[in-house]
């Protein structure tokens, strides 16, 4: 049996530059950090005392025989993608799916890292992120950046830059005070509203190209100005939030999907009552909202913000763990392995 913990990650600036199709040409750069908010995958054989050979639970539960009928896309095609063979495997979380912290790569993460280790394989960071990038964005043909893959993975605060032969990962070394009173001066409200990013990325992309690129490259411009104002312990921490803001007015212009009356307006509420800056986390259209608030003004915010859910949080460093690790005997069946590449195409 195995257990994974993997965090959910927090992008500050140049979401959206992470798009292969936009750094391949362009380049890119995110600046993100993981949280305390986790997700958790059990894996393990499926003892053959059953009519199925294959039991998933997460939101709902399907107990199948074949893999061509497993309806998670992600699993099905992991297991494909791993030969993977009469499972058990549950998923729970922190926090809720779909709501903007990059959860269905950190849960690709988790249940990758778990599937090399009942095989008794170690997979080191990169090639964690390598393969859940290519589960989600190939295999799935899901739409969407390599940020959210690359920081459950790794952990930590950092910066990601893209390019024409693919990422490398820099860790953004700060004053430790001074990390600490970025953590406390971030609020975050969860807005009730969710949506799959995937549908959100592909309605953005209807934005003329010239228009988005031009906001693209304004983004990543920020990228390097923000690190500068973390590095240097002499500079105004205040600034950060306020290029949040700026931030923030650029990537709402990117795409129509990306924010919506009752998001602006909660918004605009935290700003009168004393935040600096802040976003929408993730793609768009909904899930966690995020504040930089000065310490003398979070008690406004908190109250301006009150009809939503707060949600305090730590950053971490550890990235995907596995938590619990016992080692099990398994030889596939005969007569199972025959029937269980059976089914319909991996397809998403």
């Amino acid at each position: 049996m195995i257990i994974t913990q993997t965090p959910f990650r927090m992008s500050f600036f140049g979401g959206g530059t992470d798009m292969e199709d936009y750094f391949r040409k362009n380049g890119g750069a995110v600046l993100s950090t993981t949280i305390d908010k986790y997700c958790y995958v059990t894996a393990r054989h499926l003892p053959r005392f059953f009519d199925y050979s294959t039991e998933l639970v997460y939101s709902r539960m399907e107990r199948v025989t074949d893999l061509g009928r497993i309806e998670h896309p992600l699993i099905r095609n992991a297991m494909r993608m791993l030969d993977m063979r009469e499972i058990r495997l549950t998923y729970e979380a922190d926090l809720p799916a779909r709501s903007g912290l990059g959860t269905s790569s950190s849960f690709a993460v988790g249940m990758l890292s778990a599937f090399y280790a009942m095989k008794g394989k170690y997979v080191d960071k990169k090639r964690l992120a390598d393969e859940a990038i290519y589960l989600e964005r190939v295999l799935c043909g899901e739409a969407g950046g390599w940020q959210d893959q690359i920081a459950a993975s790794y952990g930590g605060l950092n910066r990601i830059d893209f390019g024409p032969d693919g990422y490398e990962v820099h860790p953004v070394v700060m004053d430790p005070e001074r990390k600490r009173k970025l953590n406390q001066n971030i609020l975050m409200f969860f807005t009730g509203f969710t949506r799959f990013s995937a549908e959100v990325q592909k309605a953005n992309h209807a934005v003329r190209d010239a228009e988005r690129k031009a906001r693209l490259e304004q983004m990543y411009v920020l990228v390097e100005k923000a690190q500068d104002i973390l590095t240097d312990r002499h500079a105004d921490l205040d600034e950060f939030g306020r290029m949040l803001d700026a931030s923030w007015q650029l990537k709402r212009r990117t795409g129509g999907w990306v924010t919506t009356e009752v998001i602006d307006t909660l918004y605009q509420r935290g700003l009168e009552a004393g935040a600096l800056g802040g976003k929408l986390l993730g793609a768009g259209g909904g899930g966690f909202l995020i504040f930089y608030v000065p310490q003398e003004a979070q008690e406004a915010v908190k109250d301006a913000m009150r009809d939503l859910l707060y949600i305090p949080f730590a950053f971490e460093n550890g990235g995907t763990r596995i938590l619990y690790y016992m080692e099990e005997e398994f030889r596939p069946d005969a007569q199972r392995k025959a029937h269980h590449g059976e089914g319909e195409a991996a397809g998403c």
